[in-house]
């Protein structure tokens, strides 16, 4: 988590790290021998808290004692795969004394608890040794006293039992009671028997109940003192527990990039961010069995392609491809392979986002102004190192204000040197598209979908190119709304693209579609103008100098397609 919250932005330090995962990958079968020595290590800074603040058990410091055991048998796990890992095995501190201390002192059957005894090991504290035998030869020497009662006395059901109120004690049955020597205490009677006691059997008592009390005290006694002097070790338990967790971390940078075909990326300081046939680590793992994952291209520098603009329906798969994005970039920065079959990265400073829609209305501000402040503080505080993912801007306003602020924001980015950082900067507002032809740094581009009847097709590629057409009626069906809302929503936008609001035209004039007009309604928007055909306004809206002959042959097959639909 510290890793992918603080990526590295130093160029060697993401190359070391990347030769450190190359290096398991390549041994594979050393790599899973490394992850079984891994398997037995816990969390050493979570059990060193507890033992710091007093909180720890036994049984804690017996795991911490098999967390520091293994740090010898990973160093050489990891030197036997490269002798680059000589420099991370040197960070790690001596500690014997701590696994000698808990070795000795600690029993490795010890409880979960520090009150019932049973902690210290047998040899290690003399005092405690003597008091466990005698505690240990209690049921002994009742076993004897017993035997030898029954016999001076003659009687057979003679026991010697204990419990709390009385401690231990004879017990006669009636039938025998004018056996009882006159030496024997009456202590109790019952209805069925007597209880009695015996000088001998009191001195026991408080030889074994006394030892009991005072083998618990020792144990507490002796169990804080190796906490203790854990404690004073705390320093270099921690850098310990440091080294092992980046290793571990490292190793699963390897296993989850040979598992899931990761490329090591090109690393470089040119401002270069390209990679080939990119996935998102996460959808891809929560695609249905057997559904693959549609890879996509990118290439952006600060020279030619600073701005990717990418329109296209809702749904198709934009927002998916600037996360992927951003997140092959931050995978490759704190070490990790990417999901990509090629890529080469430039290293960036930060990554800033505006995406999704959020509020903060307990402290008076709009989803709007939510929006607004985190694009100030990407303007505010991008440089050219940095990666921005721009997903949707200025939707929360009015359709013409929303279209001004993100237009401005877009040739902010292009025109301040000190701020042209590589953009992908997605939206609906396809009038952006025209930002290509002012700008040679933004470059257009689209997620091509293919339309079938009153259906449409995600390809859930990213294309070059514009488009005009966000599909999101169509997108309103697939989600379930009313017939007659999706029917109705046709004819308005029917109605918007034939004639453009205004003043004078201040409302869309009832439904068309199906239904004849009353002759005695008045229309509400004045006759339009002949409008070209969609041919020509395709024909005008295309600029031949930057159409290769592949593009050519794709617009005019849209054209052809456009006049037999007309």
């Amino acid at each position: 988590k510290k890793w992918i919250a603080n990526p590295l932005i130093r160029l060697e330090d993401i190359n070391q790290r990347h030769t450190y995962v190359e290096s398991v990958i390549n041994s594979s079968d050393k790599g899973m021998h490394i992850q079984s020595v891994l398997n037995e290590i816990g969390d050493l800074e979570r059990i060193l808290s507890r033992i710091s603040t007093g909180r720890c058990t036994p049984r804690d410091l017996l795991f911490l004692k098999q967390g520091l055991s293994a740090i010898l048998p990973l160093s050489e796990a990891l030197l036997n795969i490269s002798e680059i890992w000589q420099a991370q095995v040197e960070k790690f501190l001596a500690v014997d004394q701590v696994i000698t201390l808990i070795s000795d002192a600690i029993a490795d059957d010890a409880p979960n608890t520090i009150t019932d005894g049973n902690i210290i090991k047998v040899g290690y504290h003399q005092e405690l040794d003597e008091l466990k035998e005698i505690a240990s030869e209690g049921k002994g020497f009742i076993a004897k006293l017993q035997q030898e009662e029954r016999e001076k006395t003659g009687i057979t059901s003679l026991k010697v039992n204990y419990n709390k109120v009385f401690g231990y004690y004879l017990d006669v049955t009636n039938t025998h009671k004018d056996k009882v020597p006159e030496h024997y205490i009456r202590k109790q009677t019952l209805v069925n028997s007597e209880r009695y006691i015996t000088a001998e059997l009191k001195a026991f008592e408080e030889k074994v109940l006394g030892a009991e009390d005072k083998i618990k005290s020792i144990e507490y006694e002796l169990f804080q003192q190796v906490r203790e002097h854990i404690t004073k070790e705390t320093k270099a338990i921690q850098q310990n527990a440091k080294c092992i967790a980046e290793i571990d971390c490292l190793v699963s940078f390897a296993t989850v990039s040979s598992k899931m075909n990761y490329t090591r990326p090109v690393m470089s300081e040119n401002g270069i961010l390209s990679y080939k046939r990119g996935r998102h680590p996460v959808v891809e793992e929560m695609l249905d069995p057997g559904v693959q994952f549609i890879t996509n291209d990118c290439y952006m520098d600060l020279t030619g392609d600073q701005v990717m603009m990418i329109t296209g329906p809702n749904m198709a798969g934009k927002s998916t491809f600037l996360r992927q994005t951003g997140l092959i970039v931050l995978m490759a920065q704190i070490g990790c392979y990417v999901p990509a079959d090629e890529a080469e990265i430039s290293v960036c400073d930060r990554i800033f986002t505006r995406v999704g829609a959020s509020d903060n209305l307990a402290s008076g501000e709009s989803t709007f102004l939510v929006e607004m402040n985190e694009a100030a503080n990407i303007l505010n505080n991008a440089t050219q190192k940095s990666l921005i993912l721009f997903d949707e801007l200025g939707r929360g306003t009015s359709t013409f204000d929303g279209l001004s602020i993100a237009w401005s924001v877009v040739e902010y980015l292009v025109k301040q040197p000190s701020r042209s950082a590589k953009t992908l900067f997605a939206t609906h507002y396809h009038e952006l598209t025209e930002l290509e032809s002012l700008f040679p740094k933004i470059k257009n581009y689209n997620v091509a979908v293919e339309e079938y009847e009153d259906h449409i097709i995600f390809l859930r590629k990213i294309i070059r190119g514009g488009t005009d057409n966000s599909y999101g009626i169509q997108v309103a069906k697939m989600a379930g709304l009313p017939d007659s809302v999706i029917e109705r929503a046709k004819e308005i936008l029917d109605n918007l693209e034939e004639n453009e609001l205004s003043p004078n035209n201040p409302r869309l004039k009832k439904q068309k579609r199906g239904k004849v007009q009353d002759e005695n309604q008045i229309s509400l928007f004045s006759a339009p103008a002949p409008k070209p055909s969609a041919v020509e306004e395709k024909l005008k809206e295309l600029s031949i100098d930057h159409l290769t002959p592949l593009d050519a042959l794709n617009e005019l097959s849209k054209l052809k397609t456009l006049i037999s639909e007309n």
